[in-house]
C-alpha cells in the first residue's frame, strides 16, 4: 500500500495544475495506472537512483500513460511546438554532406548508443511538453534526415498517435534540415513547399530553406512558415545578408497570402531566427522598422514581450537570447471566433530537466548534448517554444 500513497500526491498535483483532469478522475484510474507501471515503477520509486535522478522521468512516464484517459473525443486546443534539437544526426555517412564529425570515429564520437539516447531524450521532451495530449504539430530544426523522424514516430511511444512527416533535404552544407511531424487525426497538410529568396538560385542557397505548409485544423486554414536562419557564428554580422534576404522573402509571401485572402489569413512564422526580436530583420516582419518597403503591420511577434523580460531560449555568456520565436497574423491573434491564439497561449518550455547550472556564469543554462567537442549527454542547447491554438466555433 505504501506505493499507492506515494503516488497520490504526485498525481493529484498534476491534475490540479493542468486542469484537464480532476484529482478525483486521476484517483479513479489509480489502480489501472499502477497495473500499467507495475514492478518497474515500484523499483524506480524505491531505489536510491530514482530519488537522485529519475523523478522527472517518472512524471514523464505517468503523463504518457494518462494521455489515454484524457482523450474525450472533442478537441478545443491544438498545441504547436518548435524545437531546435541541436545536431540531431543519424549514424550513416551522407557523402553529399559534411557530416563526418558525427560519424562513428568522427570528431564528435557520435555512435548508435548516443543516437538512441538522443532519440529517447527528444521523445521525453515532446511527451512532457504535450502535457495531457500529444502535440498536434511539432516543428524541428537541426535534424539530419527523414530517418531520424521515422525512428521518432515509429520506435517511441509516439507510434500510438499516427504522426506524419514533412521533410526534404536542404542545401545546408552539414545537412541539417527544417521539418515537422503532425498528428494525422488532428491536422491535414493541404500543401507544402520549401522556399528560398528569389535573388538566389536554389542550388546556390547554401543554408536552410524555409518550410511553408498550409494546414487544415478543425476546419480552418493555417499558413505555417518554419525557419532556421543562418547563424551568427563569427559575429552578429555573420550571415546578416542572408537573414535579410529571408526576411524580405517572408514579407512578400505573407503579404501575398493576406492580399489573396482579403486580410483574413491565419499565419504563423516560427523557428530559430538566430536574431533577437529587436533586430531589424525581425522588426521588418512586424512593421517595427519604418521602411516604406515594409507593409506587414498585420504580424505580431508574441515572443517579444518575453525577450523584454529577459527570457530566452538560448544562453550565451550568461545572457538569455530569444532566438526561437513565434510571429502571428492579426486575425489569429485577435479573432473572437474560429481558431485563434494569444499572448497567454505562448510560453517557453523550461522544466528542470532541460536546464543545468551554468559553470561559467551565475544561474542556469540549457542542458545540451554537447558543450563544444565534449559530449554532455543532455537534450539540446535550445529550449522549445509552445503556442496553443484555441477553437471557438463560429456563431
Amino acid at each position: 500500500m505504501g506505493i499507492h500513497y506515494t503516488l497520490v500526491p504526485i498525481l493529484t498535483i498534476l491534475g490540479e495544475f493542468h486542469g484537464r483532469l480532476t484529482g478525483i478522475l486521476i484517483l479513479e484510474h489509480m489502480k489501472e495506472l499502477l497495473v500499467k507501471t507495475g514492478d518497474c515503477l515500484k523499483s524506480a520509486l524505491l531505489s536510491p537512483v530514482y530519488r537522485r535522478t529519475q523523478f522527472s522521468t517518472l512524471l514523464i512516464y505517468l503523463l504518457s500513460v494518462i494521455w489515454g484517459y484524457s482523450q474525450d473525443g472533442s478537441q478545443h486546443s491544438y498545441r504547436f511546438i518548435f524545437y531546435n534539437v541541436e545536431n540531431f544526426f543519424d549514424t550513416f555517412d551522407d557523402t553529399l554532406r559534411e557530416d563526418n564529425d558525427f560519424l562513428n570515429g568522427g570528431t564528435m564520437r557520435w555512435n548508435y548508443t548516443r543516437y538512441l539516447r538522443k532519440l529517447n531524450s527528444i521523445y521525453k521532451v515532446i511527451i512532457a511538453a504535450g502535457e495531457w495530449s500529444p502535440p498536434a504539430v511539432i516543428g524541428f530544426c537541426e535534424v539530419e534526415s527523414r530517418m531520424v523522424l521515422e525512428d521518432m514516430i515509429k520506435h517511441t511511444y509516439l507510434s500510438k498517435y499516427d504522426y506524419g512527416i514533412i521533410h526534404e533535404d536542404s542545401n545546408d552544407p552539414r545537412g541539417i534540415d527544417v521539418c515537422l511531424i503532425y498528428r494525422k487525426d488532428l491536422v491535414e497538410p493541404v500543401f507544402f513547399t520549401y522556399l528560398v529568396p528569389q535573388e538566389y538560385r536554389p542550388q546556390d542557397f547554401k543554408t536552410r530553406s524555409v518550410l511553408y505548409v498550409k494546414l487544415r485544423i478543425s476546419g480552418y486554414y493555417i499558413h505555417l512558415f518554419l525557419n532556421h536562419w543562418p547563424s551568427r557564428r563569427g559575429g552578429v554580422l555573420a550571415g546578416e545578408s542572408l537573414r535579410a534576404a529571408i526576411s524580405g522573402m517572408l514579407i512578400n509571401k505573407t503579404d501575398s497570402i493576406q492580399n489573396s485572402e482579403n486580410g483574413l489569413s491565419r499565419i504563423i512564422i516560427a523557428g530559430d531566427f538566430n536574431s533577437v526580436p529587436s533586430d531589424d530583420v525581425i522588426r521588418n516582419l512586424t512593421g517595427g522598422v519604418k521602411d516604406p518597403a515594409v507593409s506587414t503591420m498585420h504580424l505580431t511577434n508574441l515572443t517579444e514581450y518575453l525577450a523584454n523580460e529577459g527570457q530566452g531560449t538560448y544562453r550565451y555568456r550568461g545572457i538569455w537570447e530569444m532566438f526561437d520565436q513565434v510571429i502571428v497574423s492579426e486575425l489569429l491573434l485577435n479573432s473572437k471566433s474560429g481558431i485563434y491564439t494569444g499572448y497567454d497561449q505562448l510560453h517557453i518550455f523550461k522544466p528542470d530537466f532541460l536546464l543545468r547550472k551554468d559553470r561559467s556564469y551565475p544561474g542556469f543554462t540549457t542542458n545540451p548534448t554537447y558543450v563544444g567537442y565534449r559530449y554532455f549527454g543532455g537534450y539540446s542547447d535550445h529550449l522549445p517554444v509552445i503556442i496553443d491554438l484555441k477553437v471557438n466555433p463560429d456563431p
